[in-house]
């Protein structure tokens, strides 16, 4: 995402029926909440671009497996309707089948980040 790929390239990494989730306020930020279908992804990346200015997302570690891995890190984003400033730890959990993703999993301060975009 950093690179400036295209929705539907970055897309293409994760499987058709792609299972996405990220806890937090589904009315507040429309990436949150259990959603499925490679489409998320394309509206993720539409969607985050237009709302955030990525400050930092800086990754401490990765933990990987055959099917499963997990990244440890940072980030850090400022909204660009109100210029408050997103900050929080985060975890995510990729799964894997047939070289794509097949879930998607990201765990953050689901009480901060959204109140900090409304």
């Amino acid at each position: 995402m950093a690179s400036g790929a295209e929705p539907s390239e970055i897309a293409q990494l994760f499987g058709e029926d792609v299972e996405w989730e990220i806890a937090g306020d589904t009315g507040v930020l429309s990436w949150m909440g259990q959603k499925s279908g490679r489409a998320v992804i394309i509206d993720f990346v539409y969607d985050s671009r237009a709302m955030l200015e990525r400050i930092r997302f800086d990754v401490r570690d990765i933990l990987a497996g055959d099917s499963r891995a997990v990244i440890l890190g940072s980030l850090a984003s400022k909204l660009r309707r109100n210029g408050k400033l997103i900050k929080t730890d985060y975890t995510i959990v990729l799964t894997i089948a047939n070289g794509e993703i097949i879930r998607f999993q990201m765990l953050e301060d689901s009480f901060a980040v959204p109140q900090a975009a409304r």
